[in-house]
C-alpha cells in the first residue's frame, strides 16, 4: 500500500540537516544565499527526504507532506529571470502525490494570523506572484490538485481534506508510486 497525499501552504523544509540548517539560517534573513543555489538546496532537502519517504509508504504509511516539491517552484518560478521550467527540473523524480490540496487563504487574512513577516518572501507583493505560479501549476493535469478554502474554522477544513483524503488514500493503495514531472 502506498499512497503519499500532499498538503501545500506550510513548511516541509526539514530543518535538521546541515542543508536544512543552512535554509533555515536563509529563510530568516540570517545569511545569503544566490537565488539559483537556494533553489537547488530546497530541491536537495526534498531529496534527502526520498529514502524515509519510500520507507513509510512501503510500511503501508499514508503521507501528509506540506509544501513539497510545488512550493520550491512557485517561490523561485515567482523571482525575476525563472521559468518555470527550470524550476521544477531538481525536482522531477521525486515520488509523485496522489492528491496536492492547496490551501487558499487571502493574503489580509493570512496577515493577520500572525507571525507573518518574520522570513523572507514574507512580503505582500512576493506572496501575490507566488499565488500565479501556484495557479500555473495547477494547470498541471497529471497532478490532482484540490482547492481548499482556508478562511474556514480548522475543524471544516480538517473535515473537507479528510473527505477528499479518503477516497485517494484507497484508490491509491492498489497502485504504485510514481514520479514527479517525469
Amino acid at each position: 500500500m502506498e499512497s503519499l497525499i500532499l498538503v501545500c501552504f506550510s513548511l516541509f523544509l526539514e530543518r535538521s540537516t546541515e542543508i536544512g540548517k543552512l535554509l533555515s539560517s536563509y529563510l530568516e534573513k540570517k545569511s545569503e544565499v544566490e537565488d539559483h543555489s537556494v533553489h537547488l538546496l530546497f530541491s536537495a532537502n526534498r531529496w534527502e527526504q526520498v529514502p524515509l519517504i519510500k520507507e513509510r509508504l512501503s510500511q503501508g504509511i499514508t503521507l501528509i507532506v506540506d509544501r513539497y516539491a510545488f512550493s520550491g517552484v512557485a517561490f523561485t518560478n515567482a523571482k525575476e529571470n525563472f521559468s518555470l521550467h527550470w524550476c521544477k527540473q531538481p525536482d522531477a523524480g521525486l515520488p509523485k502525490p496522489d492528491l496536492v490540496v492547496f490551501l487558499q487563504l487571502r493574503l489580509a487574512e493570512a496577515v493577520e494570523r500572525g507571525g507573518f513577516g518574520q522570513e523572507r518572501y514574507e512580503d505582500g507583493a512576493f506572496q501575490e506572484r507566488v499565488l500565479q505560479c501556484y495557479y500555473q501549476l495547477m494547470e498541471d493535469r497529471t497532478l490532482n490538485w484540490k482547492v481548499v478554502d482556508a478562511s474556514k474554522s480548522i475543524e471544516d477544513i480538517h473535515k473537507e481534506i479528510r473527505t477528499l483524503s479518503e477516497d485517494i488514500i484507497q484508490a491509491a493503495a492498489h497502485r504504485p508510486l510514481g514520479k514527479l514531472w517525469t
